[in-house]
């Protein structure tokens, strides 16, 4: 599965759990097997994407030159909505859109 976050829509969602606001990002990573990678992705609608492979390996993979805020937020968005740990709120206009396995 793959999730995407960019700007083109709106996407509602449930609350999301306590500890993916609160633990530091790098334990949720390790805690859920995910390897950041930096995106060649230069678009500036594209906020990252959330890649689980057919072998079940995961990658967050995010774009270079955002603020540590925006990188951490979208992170969580990404994580919560791949694996279905319960999804912020993504305001308009961004979007969470998904495609098959990869």
């Amino acid at each position: 599965m793959q999730s995407t976050l960019n700007s083109q829509s709106t996407l509602k969602s449930a609350p999301v759990s306590t500890s993916l606001l609160d633990a530091p990002l790098f334990e949720l990573l390790a805690d859920h097997n995910v390897e950041l990678v930096e995106s060649s992705i230069t678009d500036a609608g594209f906020f990252g994407a959330f890649v689980e492979l057919k072998d079940g390996s995961r990658i967050l993979s995010m774009p270079v030159g955002r603020s540590e805020f925006e990188r951490d937020t979208t992170a969580r968005m990404l994580l919560a909505d791949g694996l279905k740990l319960g999804e912020p709120r993504v305001p308009e206009p961004l979007t969470v859109s998904r495609s098959a396995r990869v």
